[in-house]
């Protein structure tokens, strides 16, 4: 039996463009000899689609796009991802169409993730057994299949139809996962999953079959579309699993992290980008990102000095704009500033500088770079870092606004990284000035990060325990750190939820991201 692994990027509620490109890839694989076509979960609507799944004539066009898909289906069999209503509710299904067209649906049983539950309820029929080919095909949507019990004997292949988005870490456990799974059932299984932005989820692809004993037969691309065909009589030989060195990790965060910030802004039909550019390293690797995720022609980036702004800070600035050849602007923002505080004198005159001035100093910062997505439509991208975010190290309105965060949840160190990697891959274009400076707001003379914050090695290390592994804080200091400063970054952390609530979208590139999986009230008196 030949099957097609159509891996491709759908959009949510474009049900037209979604079923065109399901019919043309229905084409091809009947054009290459394909008995069995299998897309993702929820292929028809693209997803997360959220409160559009309740929505009655939403899903009636769901279903009038698997009738259309049906109708290209003779002489071959199809598996599409897509809601359906049924008596208990909306439901994921994967509608098996067989060769005369004929569709029976196959629900989800087991509804696991936040982004669906609320919106659709588990199916009382879950994983069935279809027969193509002559070969009996088990047929299960979701997590359903880390839930399943016994498969039946006559089983000759299991196929998971999935949307599993990208995450650190993710697909070695989605990898080890299948695999354990098939050596124990003793069955060859093959994913198919969605790749793609959506909203602050990327899905990665990485669609692939794995043999009965657990080994790698054919993995499709990481973050792009692909389309192969797996032959199940063909002796395959396994591959080596691609994704588990510290480079390949670097590469897959690139990807995603460029996937993301492209299909949030075409598929919301936004073309260019403005970026901060401060001379700092998170600016730095937001603004190459964009470039890698938009190209240069459709970025634009503003250096605005302020009175603390060191002159080495804005030609680094330069530097960096020029290599990725950007057009930039040279705006200071002194005068502005001796303004606001000069007319703030009747009520702050006479007092100590403190976080008030530095605010003031980001938050011009944001006006001019709003003032430029007003006037030429160039949206402004967020240059967060997880850490960051985490302490609430940065300014309300200030350098937390933005259309888009494609860093935020990337922890301080991970941006080096990423810097460091981009520097490798495509030739030095991040100065070593910015990849060497101690981390700096700059909003104050001589002002380092680390006059008020330890160092972000220790930082990021405790707040991936606290966050990510979830410990707590006699664990994180039993594991060796000092307890004053566990105490301290615990207490900022849950301190700074309110502003965390107020964040743009962030991409969600770890397994823990900020307003999901850790997500505080917004009203806490939770002190242990």
């Amino acid at each position: 039996m030949r099957i097609a692994l159509a891996q491709l990027n759908y959009t949510v509620g474009d049900i037209k463009t979604n079923t065109a490109k399901i019919v043309d890839a229905v084409k091809r694989a009947k054009s290459e000899g394909a008995d069995l076509v299998v897309f993702a979960e929820f292929a028809v609507s693209g997803t997360p689609a959220y409160g559009l799944l309740p929505k009655t004539t939403f899903l009636t066009l769901c279903e009038e796009a698997i009738e259309t898909i049906a109708a290209a289906c003779r002489g071959i069999s199809a598996i599409v991802g897509t809601p359906y209503l049924t008596a208990e509710g909306a439901i994921s299904a994967a509608a098996f169409i067989d060769g005369r067209g004929e569709v029976e649906y196959i629900g989800k049983r087991h509804v696991s993730a936040r982004r669906e539950m609320g919106y659709i309820v588990g199916s009382s029929i879950g994983s069935q057994t279809v027969h193509v080919a002559g070969h009996a095909i088990k047929v299960v949507v979701g997590d359903d299949l880390s839930l399943m019990e016994d498969i039946d004997e006559e089983v000759d292949l299991v196929i998971s139809v999935n949307a599993r988005r990208y995450g650190k870490g993710i697909l070695t456990r989605r990898f080890d996962k299948m695999s354990r799974l098939a050596f124990t059932e003793g069955k060859n299984i093959l994913l198919i999953n969605q790749v793609g932005g959506s909203g602050d989820i990327v899905y990665d692809g990485t669609s692939g079959v794995l043999s009965n004993e657990g080994k790698l037969l054919m993995v499709l691309n990481s973050f792009e579309e692909d389309f192969r065909i797996y032959d199940t009589v063909r002796d395959t030989q396994p591959i080596e699993v691609p994704f588990t060195t510290y480079n390949d990790r670097n590469t897959l965060l690139y990807k995603a992290a460029c996937l993301g910030l492209r299909d949030y802004f075409h598929k919301n039909g936004y073309t260019k980008a403005c970026v901060g550019l401060s001379g700092g390293i998170d600016s730095a690797v937001v603004a190459c990102l964009a470039v890698g995720a938009l190209g240069k022609e459709n970025v634009r980036v503003l250096l605005m000095p302020s009175p603390f702004t060191p002159n080495e800070s804005v030609e680094d600035a330069k530097h960096l704009a020029e290599n990725l050849g950007v057009e930039y602007s040279v705006l200071p923002i002194i005068e502005a500033y001796n303004a606001i505080v000069g007319t703030l004198q009747p009520v702050i005159g006479g007092t100590e500088f403190d976080a008030t001035e530095e605010n003031i100093q980001t938050r011009i910062r944001t006006t001019m770079l709003m003032a430029l997505q007003n006037k030429t439509g160039y949206m402004l991208l967020n240059s967060s870092n997880k850490s960051e975010n985490a302490l609430g190290w940065c300014t309300l309105y200030g350098d937390t606004a933005g259309t888009f965060s494609p860093t935020g949840d990337l922890y301080k160190g991970e941006i080096y990284d990423m810097a460091r990697y981009i520097n490798a891959t495509f030739g030095d274009i991040i100065p070593d000035e910015i990849i060497d400076k101690e981390p700096s707001s700059e909003l104050r003379p001589n002002q380092k990060d680390s006059d008020f914050l330890p160092h972000y090695e220790v930082i990021d290390a405790i707040l991936f325990r606290m966050i990510e592994k979830k410990q707590h804080r006699e664990e994180i200091i039993n594991a060796g750190f000092d307890s004053a400063v566990v105490e301290k970054i615990h207490t900022m952390v849950m301190q700074n939820e309110k502003k965390r609530y107020q964040f743009p979208p962030v991409l969600r590139l770890s397994p823990c991201a900020f307003g999901h999986e850790w997500l505080m009230p917004l009203v806490n008196h939770y002190h242990e």
